[in-house]
């Protein structure tokens, strides 16, 4: 049974490594081979195709439900529900809309967001909204592609923000009663009336709701370094806590009822399991809590009939149905972690463990999962915790016997006896902030954690395979070649530029620009994006994700081109996480804290065999922001790269006076991300690009890169990419030629929406 649902789940996995799903030719092929299996009698072959067909047809009814190309950008009117609780931010609210009465062509289910709403809304209520909407997109760069995976995963078939001219209506407010949104909403809002300064609200709703929006990027931070970021999401471990307690309790007070003609085993299971169905619910019916409850209720309900079930077939079981309900679950990175640490789990226990100290039993499973979820974590987050064992050994027993009962407690009193509920939180509060402080103090440590690249599908392999060696029983011989099938993992770096060469990646940071250049052993970041609200911007989002996809933990240069929020938003966070040897920009005043130097023409230095010229501003008198810009010029023996901020044509004739055929570069970084009022001919004339990179967002509303300027590039023969359409674009520079890799392109999957090719 396990190796046929084991090629069932490597089918629905296959399915979704396609960059296309298969047209008719073949789906043909696909079936023929069900009856070549069947004929055979080649049973796990069998299970696999049916795995992919399945995850094909799951497939191909969510793209089913996507909104038409030709109707993004238009104005739609809709009705329907806002279902999950809404995320408030400073300058919007943002949640998803299930429809129930719309236009033709508008999806079963949106996500939207409304900017500077007079009313909050909240889950549960109806309305009735004027949106504009288009196709679920999202940055998309090498490292950093979850954000359009995400939408697909929750089933978003568009998303759009309300139009305030066609005044939105409240049509039917929440129920609490008959909602289960709308309960889990009240919930929320009477935490929030509860606890409104507590530091740790954010912890105690995602430990009580499932809901993490008001957790801090601090918390986040710490969470990771330690490897406790798996207690903030309700999953197994909360779930099966709750449950236990539960079943242990009832099964005690059954016993002492002396009412034996129902085995107290049996009345326990069904309350464990009610308890478990409860706080799912509570959360929300998140897929972590998805998983484990199936896995409960296949173990409870062979404990109901009284049949004996192996914790393998359990597993397997669990896998199954979970995989059958929601083929895209294997897109998760939850998904492997939760199901491959309840299986090392299973696995150390068996014929071992079986006597001795509760405790030490606690100690190895500790250490077998922190040492055997290495490898994926590796693979998922390029990074690992080496305090992680110790840390858990700590906050699991902390927030599963303590601050855990004391949540759900003080969240039940809330509608019984407020006071008394506040009292509880409070508590709970105050021993979340103990913990905090705790684990703070261990992530500070300078080894906390360990980073890695992505390791290859074999160093993978390998890697989980040595792991399962190591563990293997004492007197198995060759246990340290486990070791030796781990090193692998050690020895994947990603490789960069060589002497003299130079790599760029122009980010897709949506409607601005930041560009990440490397050289042999420095790297420089160019712009850093937009801010949008408090809690939110490129430089967190993508910029420092990407920095972390290439295992790069100091910046030699960071330059800033000018002040407007697409090019400086995300800088503050960049430069708060990464402290670079220099940073410049023409804009230094409002980088104060940060210690930056005016950025001015004659400024230049060496890496690596390639020099970095500053061309422009030549002077602090600056008619307007755009034409301030820093100018930099990045030239090699193998050719030279101009990147040019937000500069207009009045810079730009300047530059082509200035500096004549010194501007002559291979690469540019088109001007105010391709405007009418740059990229004039004379100044593309003297340039004369053979690539031009465009740093506009997909669909942005100023109409770039305007057909005039695209006009101008095809008329001079210049190849030109939008990096809205492309993704995130990497060139290299190296010998005579230079090689280009578009993200979308390259790295897309069958739900990513790709450039022609």
């Amino acid at each position: 049974m396990v190796t046929l649902v084991l090629s069932f789940v490597l089918g629905v996995l296959c399915l979704q490594q396609l960059p296309d799903l298969p047209g008719p030719i073949g789906l043909l092929m696909v079936i023929t081979s069900v009856f070549a299996c069947v004929a055979l009698r080649l049973w796990k072959c069998l299970a696999l195709i049916v795995g992919v067909l399945w995850a094909l047809g799951y497939a191909e009814m969510k793209l089913s439900d996507r909104l038409p190309e030709a109707l993004e950008g238009q104005v739609f009117q809709v009705e329907g529900r806002i279902e999950p609780i809404p995320v408030v931010s400073e300058k919007r609210v943002r949640f998803d809309f299930k429809v129930s009465k719309a236009d033709p062509g508008v999806p079963a289910r949106l996500r939207l967001n409304w900017y500077f709403p007079k009313v909050l809304p909240k889950a549960g209520q109806y309305w009735r909204f004027a949106v504009k909407l288009k196709r679920p997109r999202g940055n998309f760069n090498p490292g950093n592609v979850n954000y359009e995976r995400s939408l697909f995963v929750s089933g978003i078939g568009a998303t759009g923000y309300i139009k305030e001219q066609s005044k939105p209506q409240l049509l039917t407010d929440n129920d609490p009663l008959f909602s289960l949104v709308a309960w889990r909403q009240k919930v929320f809002d009477r935490l929030v009336h509860a606890m409104p300064n507590a530091d740790s609200l954010g912890l105690i709703q995602a430990l009580t709701l499932g809901e993490r929006q008001l957790m801090s990027d601090q918390q986040w931070l710490m969470f990771r370094k330690t490897g406790t970021v798996h207690l903030m999401a309700i999953s197994g471990l909360h779930i099966g806590l709750v449950s236990g307690m539960i079943y242990w309790l009832v099964a005690k007070m059954w016993l002492r009822s002396g009412m034996l003609s129902i085995t107290p085993y049996q009345v326990a299971a069904c309350f464990a399991l009610l308890a478990a169905l409860a706080y799912s619910a509570m959360a929300g019916f998140a897929i972590p809590t998805q998983r484990a409850l199936i896995m409960l209720a296949v173990f409870m309900l062979a404990l109901l009939r009284q049949r004996h079930v192996s914790a393998i077939n359990t597993l397997a079981i669990a896998l199954l149905v979970v995989v059958m309900i929601d083929p895209l679950a294997v897109l998760s990175a939850g998904f492997w972690l939760s199901f491959f640490a309840v299986g090392i789990i299973f696995y150390s226990l068996r014929s071992r463990l079986k006597s001795g100290k509760a405790w030490k039993s606690a100690l190895k499973i500790h250490w077998v999962t922190s040492l055997a979820l290495a490898p994926l974590l590796f693979f998922f987050f390029q990074e690992v915790s080496v305090i992680a064992p110790l840390a858990n050994l700590i906050a699991v027993p902390w927030v599963s016997f303590i601050i855990i009962p004391l949540c759900l407690a003080g969240v039940c009193l809330l509608f019984i006896a407020p006071s008394t509920a506040h009292l509880v939180l409070s508590f709970a509060d105050a021993m979340l902030c103990g913990l905090m402080w705790l684990l703070s103090r261990l992530a500070e440590l300078p080894f906390a954690t360990f980073q890695l690249s992505v390791p290859s599908p074999l160093a993978l392999f390998l890697g989980i395979m040595g792991a399962f060696v190591l563990m293997a029983p004492k007197g198995l011989p060759g246990r340290w070649l486990g070791l030796v099938m781990c090193l692998p993992l050690a020895f994947n770096d990603r490789p960069g530029p060589g002497d003299g060469e130079v790599e760029l990646t122009l980010l897709d940071v949506g409607q601005g620009l930041s560009v990440v250049v490397r050289t042999a052993h420095h790297c420089l970041v160019y712009d850093a994006g937009a801010r949008f609200d408090e809690s939110a911007d490129m430089g967190s989002r993508v910029v420092l994700p990407y920095l972390s996809f290439l295992q790069i933990n100091k910046l030699d240069a960071v330059v800033i081109s000018h002040g407007d929020n697409d090019h400086i938003g995300g800088a503050a966070t960049l430069l708060k996480r990464m402290t670079p040897s220099r940073l410049i920009s023409s804009v230094p005043d409002q980088l104060v804290p940060y210690h930056a130097e005016f950025c001015q023409a004659g400024q230049s230095w060496m890496w690596d065999g390639v020099r970095f010229a500053v061309l422009s501003p030549q002077s602090r008198q600056i008619e307007n922001d755009n034409d301030g810009s820093c100018v930099l010029q990045i030239s090699s023996e193998r050719g030279r790269i101009l990147l040019t901020g937000d500069i207009e044509k009045t810079a730009e004739a300047k530059l082509v006076q200035a500096y004549g055929d010194q501007l002559s570069s291979r690469v540019m970084i088109a001007p105010h991300h391709g405007s009418k009022t740059s990229s004039s001919a004379v100044f593309l004339k003297q340039v004369n690009p053979e690539i031009v990179l465009i740093p506009a967002g997909y669909h942005n509303r100023f109409g770039f890169p305007h057909k005039s300027v695209v006009r101008r590039y095809n008329e001079q023969g210049i190849k030109w990419f939008e990096v809205g359409r492309e993704g995130g674009i990497t060139l290299l520079l190296k010998g005579n030629a230079f090689t280009i890799a578009r993200s979308r392109l390259e790295l897309g999957r069958y739900w990513n929406e790709k450039p022609d090719r």
